[in-house]
């Protein structure tokens, strides 16, 4: 049965439409605010929604946007008004609301648009992820408006990050749509058949995941391939997971082709710079295998994603996405707890062999405190970031716990409930 969310503050209008879909055998859900509504969307996937635009907490228009920007919007999305204007409209369907109307709505038209939108909906591919799967702190914000200021360049553009941070995500949210998108299969290719791949990505772009691997006669045959761009309009894109004037210094790289790939670089931040995105990334993720019917239902319990967003991430979102796979397919109950992401988790790294992560020869001050930090990391990952609960696993009263995690240098994103 096909399932349509109503979002409207009005409870007339909510009970109408309700009636009207219920008895065409529709399974109606209803929710009287954008609060509601959003909240909804987060737990489950609608077929079809009908969404108010003048609402009192959220407008219409502003929560279409945020799912949107978030890749939840993988469902058609009807706008309703009874103050709609054609600007409003244009809006709506810019950011991609599949249809407008306008209240009081004739009993055919709403019949006849929901038809339409719902097969729609059912043509629609599943949404890939994209920049917005990178978070919406203020950090990947940043980053995406960065990208935004250099998207209409055609100069090479150099993308430093750790491993596992989403570059390719960057480069694609840059490529023009309906062009060429060529990355080499073998790095070998730059060296043998660079002006192949030129061709290959006329008008569009080449991107190479990461130049900090390839090898002397590589870096000669992409040097050659960026000097000859313009005959090809094509934009080369590179990812950097070291630091590149290192291995210049090394005489590891290539130092004309350095000076000529960083002339526009970018860093992507690691995932523990913005932990705050954390929970928001991996419902993303778990979302996107429901939706995709891979797994049943799933969520997170509020203490497992508390969990998930103190964890490092020392492999960034490539690994918060294998975790999330990994729950999503082996944990049996429908909601996803604390213990599951402990188990799910690499143990700490001093829970093995300390002296093979924690340097002996540092200064003893410094060394205590590399071994605090770890240690304290660890007892509020296991304790889903309460720290009622961290200050008693410890022995330490809270004002001292708090103290001592400022001393280290130890961020909470936010105060979990306790």
């Amino acid at each position: 049965m096909q399932q349509i969310l109503v979002v409207d503050d009005e409870i007339g209008i909510r009970e109408l439409l309700s009636e009207i879909l219920s008895d065409e055998g529709y399974q109606v859900r209803l929710a009287e605010n954008a609060a509601e509504a959003r909240a909804y969307r987060n737990r489950s996937r609608p077929d079809l929604v009908l969404l108010d635009i003048w609402m009192p907490d959220t407008d219409g228009i502003t929560l279409l946007r945020e799912w949107s920007s978030a890749g939840l919007l993988t469902m058609p999305v009807v706008m309703m008004s009874g103050h709609g204007t054609i600007d409003t409209a244009v809006e709506a369907t810019r950011i991609g609301a599949y249809d407008f109307l306008e209240k009081p709505v004739a009993l055919q038209k709403l019949l006849a648009t929901v038809g339409r939108a719902l097969n729609h909906g059912e043509q629609q591919p599943q949404a890939a992820l994209s920049l917005a799967s990178l978070g919406r702190g203020p950090l990947a914000v940043e980053l995406k408006q960065r990208l935004e200021r250099i998207a209409n360049l055609r100069t090479p553009l150099l993308l430093t990050a750790e491993p596992g941070c989403g570059v390719e995500l960057c480069a694609r949210f840059l490529h023009p749509r309906n062009t060429p998108w060529v990355v080499p299969e073998a790095t070998v290719l730059l060296a043998d058949a660079p002006l192949d791949l030129l061709s290959q990505a006329r008008e569009g772009t080449l991107f190479v995941h990461d130049v900090a691997g390839i090898n002397k006669v590589e870096q000669k045959g992409l040097l050659l391939l960026l000097g000859k761009l313009d005959r090809y309009n094509v934009r080369v894109i590179c990812g950097a997971s070291r630091h590149l004037p290192d291995l210049v210094a090394q005489s590891a790289f290539d130092e004309r082709l350095y000076g000529i790939l960083s002339a526009t670089t970018i860093r992507v931040p690691s995932l523990r710079e913005h932990r705050e995105d954390v929970p928001d990334l991996a419902n993303l993720v778990l979302t996107g295998m429901v939706e995709a019917k891979e797994v049943p239902p799933r969520q997170f319990s509020t203490a497992a994603l508390n969990a998930l967003r103190n964890y490092d991430w020392p492999g960034n979102f490539a690994q918060l996405q294998s975790v999330v796979q990994t729950l999503a397919h082996t944990v049996a109950a429908e909601q996803i707890s604390l213990e599951d992401v402990n188990l799910a988790l690499p143990r700490p790294a001093f829970a093995g062999s300390a002296t093979e992560n924690l340097s002996l020869d540092l200064p003893l001050r410094d060394a205590r405190d590399a071994f605090e930090r770890v240690y304290f990391e660890h007892h509020i990952g296991k304790e889903g970031g309460n720290i009622s609960r961290v200050a008693e696993s410890v022995g330490l009263e809270r004002t001292h716990l708090y103290r001592k995690l400022k001393q280290l240098g130890i961020k909470l994103a936010r105060k979990p409930e306790e």
